[in-house]
């Protein structure tokens, strides 16, 4: 059955491949513009979304470029904004001067984990807002309240982070996770 045609002329493992990157590149789309609606750059989304769908989870400038049909300036511009957030690094392909932009391996819980300490920051300045506010104040009492809302979210983050690696332990494992 290798190498048999479809009716277009076309053999059928060229024509599935090629489907399989069609709807790949549908979903990198998708997932991208996902992600530009919640407020990443569009960019930047569209590179993040084509290294997650890309089976090595890195590729080099001149795929991205190749693949979503951007200029190798777009591609420099999301690199540097993803860069930025540590959401890709930049590997030197061996024996070539040409770099590979990777996505981490734990992305969402160092993401997450990052998150965690910007909410510990914001919950101090909140609580120093408040107090200089008056707690007294409707500005104090509302900054204070949202001072709080940050705190219960940061302890609730670490549990769901903790669970989220047991989760992955007993993954590894093959033991039933809880």
């Amino acid at each position: 059955m290798t190498g048999m045609s479809t009716p277009e002329g076309t053999p059928a493992r060229a024509r599935s491949t090629a489907e399989a990157q069609d709807a790949a590149s549908r979903f990198v789309e998708r997932f991208a513009a996902e992600m530009t609606e919640a407020g990443m750059q569009r960019m930047a989304s569209r590179v993040f979304a084509a290294l997650l769908a890309s089976e090595t989870a890195s590729m080099t400038s001149a795929e991205l470029a190749e693949q979503l049909k951007i200029s190798p300036a777009a591609v420099s511009g999301a690199i540097r904004y993803l860069s930025q957030v540590s959401m890709v690094s930049r590997e030197r392909e061996p024996g070539t001067r040409r770099e590979r932009y990777v996505l981490h391996n734990e992305l969402w819980y160092e993401t997450f984990t990052r998150r965690d300490q910007v909410l510990s920051r914001w919950e101090k300045v909140l609580r120093e807002g408040a107090e200089t506010l008056g707690p007294d104040t409707a500005a104090g009492a509302r900054t204070a309240e949202t001072a709080d809302f940050f705190a219960f979210l940061q302890r609730e983050t670490l549990q769901i982070m903790d669970r989220w690696s047991a989760h992955k332990a007993a993954q590894t494992t093959g033991t039933p996770s809880s």
